[in-house]
């Protein structure tokens, strides 16, 4: 029987026309024998725009559905999740040759791990690409590591959530992506890092692009009063279910 890694991507009008180079970036990737990926494409709202650009391949599934943010469309995807994996694709960014095996070893290869996360360069819009020279090392991020280095450095995580990679019944316990205006995807990094460990893949596993349209971009993304509030709420959720004490894997 086939097994899937599912993609989950978010899309709106402004980003559909990168829909191409996502899916070839996919067509790129070899599994393991057995295995295949299943790309979950969902607009974020109802229009004729994004579909045009959705390619024509069994192995992917276009919805469309209500606006109500990113969060909400992957979250929605998750409905026709039929995988045991789930892995985040923004519909502008790329995944380098060889991410999803990387990303499939590590969970198939270690039972405590919940998710996983790779190093990312920015895909500049003259081809270019540029790094983070403050990544963690590669391996193991135990349970709680993320929270007080987001905390301790200004809300900034040491790993990257549009790289996640998650065992999808773990996803689907903490009810899938924050219904945030943004940080959606911090939200639910944080609260994987509170219930599980993780692990950091020091290879490049993410190609993120940046162009003018993007929606961390724009001027609302950064208005000081909603950022406040986002990471309030995102902080509070991390510590109740650590202070709950929810854990993956369960024991007893």
């Amino acid at each position: 029987m086939q097994r899937r890694i599912i993609i989950v991507t978010a899309v709106h009008a402004p980003s559909a026309h990168h829909l191409g180079d996502a899916y070839e970036s996919l067509c790129q990737q070899e599994l393991p024998e057995g295995w295949d990926w299943h790309w979950l494409i969902q607009e974020d709202g109802k229009s004729d725009l994004v579909a045009p650009h959705v390619p024509t391949d069994a192995r992917v599934t276009f919805r469309q559905g209500r606006q109500g943010g990113p969060g909400v469309a992957r979250t929605m995807a998750l409905a026709h999740a039929d995988g045991e994996y789930v892995k985040v694709l923004d519909a502008d960014d790329q995944l380098p040759a060889g991410a999803l095996a990387r990303d499939l070893a590590v969970l198939e290869g270690d039972r405590g791990i919940g998710w996983t996360t790779s190093r990312v360069l920015d895909l500049l819009p003259d081809g270019s690409t540029v790094g983070f020279d403050q990544d963690p090392e590669g391996g193991p991020i135990e349970q709680g590591a993320v929270l007080e280095h987001w905390r301790a450095n200004n809300f900034r995580a040491q790993v990257h959530p549009a790289t996640l990679f998650a065992r999808r019944d773990l996803l689907l316990a903490l009810g899938g992506w924050m219904a945030l205006p943004a940080s959606e995807d911090t939200g639910l990094l944080l609260a994987l890092d509170a219930v599980s460990r993780g692990h950091f893949t020091r290879e490049v596993g993410l190609l993120y692009r940046k162009w003018p349209g993007q929606a961390t971009g724009q001027a609302a993304h950064t208005d000081a009063a909603e950022r406040d509030a986002r990471m309030a709420v995102v902080e509070a959720r991390a510590r109740a279910l650590s202070e709950y004490r929810w854990q993956f894997p369960t024991t007893g």
